[in-house]
């Protein structure tokens, strides 16, 4: 008999993980439920490999309809809306509330978009994935049914995410442009970072590397170059700079849902939830939280898809202690971590932290790596 509900919202990467061990070992008298907007999950490490055009949507998509079903859970393909934590439910825009006694969280994050991002014209927000893969695909057919056309971009955010975009989206026009017998110098990118270091999170050598690999595929960087307004397709800078671009790609600071707002869970202060070292909600202890959307108290690390992962097995130990009327187990999360950047020229940049290094090794490492995270969602 059913005896507890234990509701999972979003199929990040951390749920993806919980859905895969709660199908290997299901918790006896709990009923599961996965609520979604979309029946697939990106994997964040193979998406700049897909705009490059290495991948297919199968190949970095997890299928969350069959791994529901791998895992006897409820599935609704539906958009939060809001919790009733009061009476233990769920709010959603197309079905009745659903009841949880014991909820998890997991819904990622999407960029902060500028005020003015309704009447922009090409804005393509690097978040959510789907609609972004889209307008990539829509993007690349104008390109081919128009190759002599000159091509203007403008990717802004220069983090590891934009650095990223910037050489692969190259690769994939410049193969594109290739095959219509047009030249390389159709396409020009430009690059913005706000602050007056390319990917800050990263170390000198790393930093070192990308500029440099920047400057010789002839991809414009501006630092010190914030956006302040986007009027229709083209986007005026504080320092004077105004481009009018064929597409927009937005790769800002995370931010969280506004519907948070309203649940009554403990937040920080940029919106996201609050989560002790056990990933419980700091208000709620029948919430827990992983992911981009939580953040850890006393652990505080970068919106990076490498936590998820490693968040996926305490997770689920703690549920099933929970649900057992056990103690539950703190989770530290690792103070360093490894970050493989795609070059998209059959090399990878690793960097770890004082750590840097360019090669063709670390490409084929890191496609090995994603390829064995994927294989284990398809077996």
């Amino acid at each position: 008999p059913v005896t507890q509900e234990l509701v999972l919202i979003g199929g990040g990467h951390t749920h993806a993980i919980a859905l895969r061990l709660l199908g290997l070992h299901p918790l006896p008298g709990v009923r599961l439920t996965l609520i979604s907007e979309a029946a697939e999950s990106a994997y964040s490490g193979m998406i700049p490999g897909r705009i490059a055009g290495f991948y297919s949507d199968i190949d970095c998509h997890v299928n969350l309809s069959a791994l529901a079903d791998f895992a006897g859970a409820q599935f609704y393909v539906d958009r939060v809306l809001g919790l009733d934590l009061n009476q233990q439910q769920v709010l959603c825009d197309r079905h009745p509330p659903i009841a949880f006694d014991l909820l998890s969280i997991d819904i990622g994050s999407t960029p902060v978009l500028p005020p003015d991002s309704a009447t922009a014209v090409n804005l393509m927000p690097a978040k959510p994935v789907r609609p972004f893969l889209d307008q990539w695909d829509a993007l690349l057919a104008t390109i081919a049914q128009q190759p002599d056309r000159p091509v203007q971009l403008a990717i802004v955010g220069g983090g590891a995410a934009g650095a990223e975009l910037a050489l692969t989206m190259q690769h994939r026009i410049h193969h594109l442009l290739q095959s219509h017998q047009q030249p390389p110098s159709h396409l020009t990118i430009h690059l913005l970072q706000r602050g007056d270091q390319l990917v800050p999170q990263f170390n000198p050598t790393v930093r070192r590397l990308l500029t440099q690999l920047l400057q010789t595929r002839q991809i414009h960087l501006h630092l010190n170059t914030e956006v302040t307004a986007i009027a229709g397709s083209t986007i005026r800078c504080q320092s004077g700079l105004e481009l009018t671009c064929d597409a927009i790609i937005w790769v800002t600071q995370a931010a969280a849902p506004d519907w948070l707002a309203t649940t009554g869970l403990a937040l920080d202060d940029r919106g996201f939830i609050q989560v002790t070292d056990t990933l419980q909600s700091r208000s709620h202890p029948n919430v827990f939280a992983v992911g981009d959307i939580a953040t850890m108290i006393n652990h505080p690390r970068p919106k990076a898809g490498v936590f998820a992962v490693r968040q996926g097995k305490p997770l689920v130990r703690n549920l099933r202690r929970y649900c057992q009327q056990q103690p539950l187990i703190p989770f530290h999360p690792q103070q360093q971590y490894l970050s493989l950047i795609n070059t998209a020229d059959g090399q990878a940049i690793a960097a770890r932290g004082r750590w840097g290094w360019r090669s063709p090794l670390l490409w084929r490492w890191k496609d090995r790596i994603d390829r064995r995270f994927m294989a284990q969602f398809k077996r």
